[in-house]
């Protein structure tokens, strides 16, 4: 079963800003090729950082008002949050070492060691 976050215009708010843990964020489309080419990396990051990071999919087509929202002008695009606030954004097909090291950023290493504490 996968742990990846289904997000909506509706639900993208609350699973964002009300999330413990940072949360990776992949805004694609259906008709995207590399965003089927990333889906299974995004399941093996929801599992290897099970409680430490949510990852989430939002489809853009389907979610006008949150593409808007983040101006989403390319697919894939990477944002990664923190407490709500848009901490860092890739865009372009990404490789599971280049998301992992999204993940591995200095600032999300010292929150989570602070959260430890």
């Amino acid at each position: 079963m996968s742990r990846v976050l289904r997000l909506t215009d509706r639900n993208f708010e609350v699973e964002i800003c009300q999330s413990r843990v940072p949360v990776l964020v992949d805004f694609w489309t259906s008709w995207c090729l590399p965003c089927k080419a990333v889906e299974p990396l995004l399941d093996e990051l929801a599992d290897e950082y099970d409680g430490r990071v949510e990852i989430g999919r939002i489809n853009v087509d389907q979610n006008p008002k949150t593409r808007g929202k983040y101006q989403i002008m390319g697919v894939p695009t990477f944002i990664l949050f923190q407490s709500g606030k848009e901490m860092q954004r890739r865009i372009g097909a990404q490789s599971k070492a280049q998301l992992e090291e999204m993940l591995r950023s200095d600032y999300l290493e010292q929150t989570n060691s602070n959260s430890d504490q």
